[in-house]
């Protein structure tokens, strides 16, 4: 059995930036064996033979589908959440059995005692592959999963007859979440435990430990407590690390199969070709304004793109792009269809915003459109439109509630943060002396999960305070806030608590850090702890104490505005992000330095969708863009000036009135610069963009 570093309590420590945190990769563990994963060339086949003869020569095992258990059953990956109803799904093992679903997928499993024995036996063995036809996103076929919103009678009185109507056909291409730290585990096989039987240590970045362990230990069909799932620090995770994929599984039960640690940490180009992706969609659309300029009918029709197989949260995108729509406004009709299939290409998850951007975008875009039609100032269309503050709590077509917000105070306060009417005057003035300049805006609404989270807080002798959570982090700084929250709530000094999370064996269950939800909810449960362990205080009992709370809540819902200007060359079409003013309502912010770094992280994710980033597959399912070569992220020099302010409506929803910060650049960014763009074209008539901005794309448009 191997020797394993393990974390102690947290706090946020200077020597992560001088490479002295402990990554996945980091932890220690002298006798692991190394894995590497033999993967399918092909995007749709059947599997005739797997020839291994050639790979077992000095390496310690080869394993396929059929041995990666000690009883050859059959493992499934776990079922995904049923937040829409889903379809039949044929059955995804960690190892493909009899047949190949897309580029990339695990087939055979090859263990050494060093990475360069696993990776050069991994390339001898054979594989003989008959290849089929192969599903590309958003093929004829039967939808795995539908969703309708409608609401209103579709009765047209005479005073509300629509003046016009604006269409729309958007493509939201597929990208990755780009973290610093790829995919990887660590698991570890403990020996048996007295009449518990064996148990399992399993070290990997996940966003949701409590669900990993429960997950891992179903496949080796074990009780959830012989499996301990660690998260070390994250380089990052973005929603692509909230659930297991096959890599994951098949290197935990293969550390049971053999009775050894096993490490496997996932090559950049394999993120690209065979991880899980994100966005992917294409939506049409029609909003019908009647002659007062106010919001008539909303129709839209959306695709969204699943990939193979459906890991946890799936679904998740189509949900809330249809539930969130028409975003901020009031319609008097609305009808949302949307749907999702499958195709013979890597699955797609959750990525920062999950269906909130590709909302936006058409709502945003839409409104734009509009504006140009009627000939009326898009920043006066929206005031038109927008939902009061007085209406808050409002419940929408769709049937969510905003909980909170004033929408029109963020937008006239980016109208003046930005110098709107001077900006527009100057774009006038540069578009004379030939200039290709555009100015625009995106309204944008964020809901921040909901559920519940648990918090352990002990109150020791000395007046020192240790905080257990079950929400993990990834680099949002969460040992600060979490200490910040605790100390606030208990009266002592924050460098008097510790913080500990992302260990199953130590921390209290939990959903995870997701959907914007860790301060308000995963807050919220520290604050409930905090304050029973007031009330024994002041009940007369003495330290130390301890108090384990969960807490449930409703969703708090972020809103903001972003504004932006964006010129295009007009030899050439590059596009220069020249300048983005940024409003946004978090509710009540814990901690301003971190929820500043969050949002700016967020801007910059959302700025790489809409200007360069973006996966491409040819007819037969191959991929691209398959290293860094071909796909393009954001560097220091793409990002513009920045100035953010953010407000404060806090949400009734949860004891901190905290809403969600992390996403909300992914959400607004992508849909103001799109706008910004048709904008700067508008003079040359209305051009159908599409993500991302490329110059070529730029540059056709004004040769059209």
């Amino acid at each position: 059995m191997s020797t394993v570093n393990f974390l102690p309590l947290r706090r946020e420590d200077p020597a992560l930036l001088r490479g002295g945190g402990c990554f996945t990769s980091d932890v220690q563990a002298p006798q692991a064996l190394h894995a590497a994963f033999v993967r399918s060339p092909l995007a749709h086949g059947a599997i005739r033979s797997i020839e291994i003869g050639a790979a077992a020569e000095g390496v310690v095992a080869v394993l396929t589908a059929q041995t990666l258990t000690e009883d050859a059953r059959v493992v499934c990956m776990p079922a995904p959440n049923p937040l829409l109803p889903i379809a039949q799904l044929p059955p995804m093992e960690p190892l493909a059995r009899d047949r190949v679903v897309y580029v990339g997928q695990p087939v055979a499993l090859v263990l050494a005692h060093t990475l360069a024995q696993a990776q050069q036996a991994a390339d001898r063995v054979q594989l003989q592959l008959e290849p089929l036809q192969a599903l590309p996103d958003f093929g004829e076929g039967s939808p795995i999963t539908q969703v309708h919103h409608r609401q209103g009678d579709g009765a047209q009185p005479t005073d509300l007859a629509p003046a016009l109507s604006v269409e729309l056909a958007m493509e939201v291409p597929r990208v990755l979440a780009m973290s610093m730290e790829p995919r990887g585990m660590l698991a570890i096989w403990q020996g048996p435990l007295g009449e518990q039987g064996e148990a399992l240590t399993v070290h990997f970045g996940t966003q949701s430990p409590s669900r990993a362990q429960a997950n891992i230990a179903a496949a080796l069909g074990w009780e959830a407590s012989r499996v301990r799932v660690i998260t070390g620090q994250v380089g990052g995770a973005f929603g692509a690390k909230s659930s297991l994929s096959p890599e994951d599984l098949a290197v935990a039960l293969a550390a049971c199969r053999l009775n050894a640690a096993v490490r496997w940490t996932c090559g950049r180009s394999d993120e690209l070709t065979a991880g899980m992706h994100g966005r992917g969609a294409r939506m049409q659309a029609t909003l019908s304004v009647t002659p007062e300029g106010r919001f008539h009918a909303l129709d839209a029709k959306l695709q969204f793109a699943l990939g193979a197989w459906l890991p946890f949260s799936a679904v998740v995108p189509l949900r809330n792009a249809a539930r969130i729509l028409p975003g901020p406004y009031r319609v008097k009709r609305l009808d949302v269809q949307g749907r999702a299939g499958l195709s013979h290409t890597a699955p797609v998850t959750i990525y920062r915003g999950a269906g909130r951007p590709e909302a936006a975008l058409l709502m945003e875009t839409l409104v734009d459109k509009a504006a140009r039609a009627l000939g009326i100032d898009p920043v006066e269309l929206r005031r038109r439109n927008l939902i009061e503050a007085q209406a808050m709590p409002y419940t929408t077509p769709t049937g969510e509630v905003f909980d909170s917000g004033d929408y029109l105070r963020a937008l006239e306060l980016a109208c003046d943060r930005f110098g709107y009417a001077a900006q527009r005057r100057q774009q006038a003035e540069r578009r004379a002396r030939g200039e290709v300049v555009g100015l625009a805006l995106a309204m944008y609404v964020e809901p921040c999960g909901q559920g519940w989270e648990s918090a352990r807080v002990d109150w020791h002798a000395d007046g020192t305070v240790s905080v257990a959570s079950g929400s993990p982090a990834q680099g949002q700084g969460h040992a600060t806030t979490y200490a910040q929250i605790a100390a606030q709530a208990l009266g002592v000094e924050p460098a008097q608590v510790q913080v500990r999370y992302g260990d199953t064996a130590l921390c209290p269950p939990g959903i995870g850090a997701l959907a914007s939800r860790s301060t308000a909810i995963g807050g919220g449960a520290i604050v409930q702890a905090c304050r029973a362990l007031l009330a024994r205080r002041a009940a007369g009992d003495a330290l130390p104490l301890s108090a384990e709370e969960r807490f449930e809540s409703q969703e708090a819902w972020s809103y903001g505005c972003v504004m932006a200007r964006l010129s295009v060359d007009r030899d050439t079409g590059r596009p220069t992000v020249e300048q983005i003013i940024w409003v946004d309502d978090a509710g009540h912010i814990v901690n301003p330095k971190l929820a500043h770094g969050q949002l700016v992280g967020g801007l910059v994710q959302g700025l790489g969708q809409a200007m360069m980033e973006r996966l491409v597959y040819d007819a037969s399912g191959q991929l691209l863009t398959g290293s860094l070569m071909d796909y393009a992220v954001p560097r220091a020099t793409d990002v513009p000036p920045i100035e953010i302010e953010s407000l404060s409506t806090p949400s009734p929803n949860n004891p901190l009135g905290a809403k969600g910060v992390g996403e909300a650049g992914c959400i607004g960014v992508p849909a103001a610069l799109m706008n910004a763009a048709r904008d700067a074209l508008a003079p040359l008539g209305e051009c159908e963009l599409q993500f991302p901005l490329t110059s070529e794309q730029l540059w056709r448009a004004l040769q059209s």
